[in-house]
């Protein structure tokens, strides 16, 4: 949140403009809409950036920044960061993405023409659930210097050293990492998607995923994020979180461990029901996979679903 803050707010003046891509990560949903344009005065406006027209009809030459983030947390839903750069670009207009989901192993959003990549070290990076940070990467050298003035003058917002020191040392094992939480992913998307009291899984690598094509045309690779909807009630939920044995309930992600989360039963205060983002359906789990051996993750799963 502090890398994501210190570029809207280097980037962006007050009673400025903003669009953002209307699925969103709660922090920065709640950044957006209670902070930049509450206090701050930006217009802001949401757009569903799966489709890149839907951008181009938000854009002006008053506009001063693009935000997306692809996939999405938690609905995995991805934008065509090409396309919409290709839109912005034409009126001068910075493009922002936050990659978290995906990190830099499997997705290059400055190749893909944004100005903006925006990591979460704390997950993927790090890969060790031991450090919180966050980092923003540009290659547009005013952008750089207004994002370095702000971070040494206006909003601090520097790492430790040692923390520095922890996501240095998680960044030497990312390729292995994702490549085995992928491989996870995978298998667990598949056993979600025959099971019967599964209702839906969005996951990029599937090709019933809607945008599996895009997935398929900007990423390298489909990463260890996935969530789907349980064919339930939420009480029979509790119980099937309540049953796992390998999988914590927990918020984080990303890590070598398996987490899983229910947002509207973990973080209800920041789940989006009918507000400006796309709305969390009740019963959706997101699942964090890790690198545990994958016939234990799917035997645990197998096990706790009723």
């Amino acid at each position: 949140m502090a890398a994501i803050s210190t570029t809207m707010l280097s980037l962006v003046p007050p009673g400025g403009h903003l669009v953002s891509s209307d699925s969103l990560y709660s922090g920065t949903e709640k950044l957006l809409t209670e902070f930049v344009a509450g206090h701050l005065g930006v217009d802001v406006e949401f757009v569903d950036a799966r489709e890149p027209e839907n951008v181009a009809t938000a854009v002006d030459s008053n506009t001063d920044l693009i935000w997306a983030e692809t996939p999405t947390n938690p609905l995995m839903r991805l934008c065509d960061v090409r396309s919409i750069a290709d839109i912005t670009h034409d009126y001068g207009v910075p493009v922002g993405v936050d990659s978290t989901f995906a990190s830099p192993y499997f997705q290059s959003p400055l190749e893909l023409g944004a100005d903006i990549a925006v990591h979460s070290t704390t997950k993927y990076l790090n890969g060790h659930s031991d450090s919180i940070g966050g980092a923003v990467v540009t290659d547009d050298d005013e952008i750089f210097e207004n994002l370095a003035f702000a971070q040494r003058i206006g909003l601090g917002n520097m790492l430790s050293p040692f923390d520095c020191y922890l996501v240095a040392r998680g960044i030497k094992t990312l390729p292995a990492r994702m490549e085995h939480h992928q491989e996870n992913a995978m298998a667990i998307a598949h056993l979600l998607e025959a099971h019967d009291r599964v209702a839906s899984v969005y996951y990029p690598g599937l090709e019933s995923h809607p945008q599996h094509n895009l997935a398929a045309e900007q990423m390298s690779g489909y990463s260890g994020m996935l969530s789907f909807e349980f064919d339930g009630t939420l009480v029979e939920l509790e119980a099937f979180i309540d049953g796992l044995e390998l999988f914590t309930p927990g918020a984080s992600l990303g890590g070598v461990e398996s987490l899983v989360e229910v947002p509207s039963l973990m973080i209800p205060d920041e789940v989006s029901h009918g507000s400006a983002t796309a709305e969390i359906p009740e019963t959706l789990v997101r699942i964090s996979v890790g690198i545990e051996d994958v016939d234990d993750l799917c035997e645990d799963l197998r096990t706790a679903l009723p």
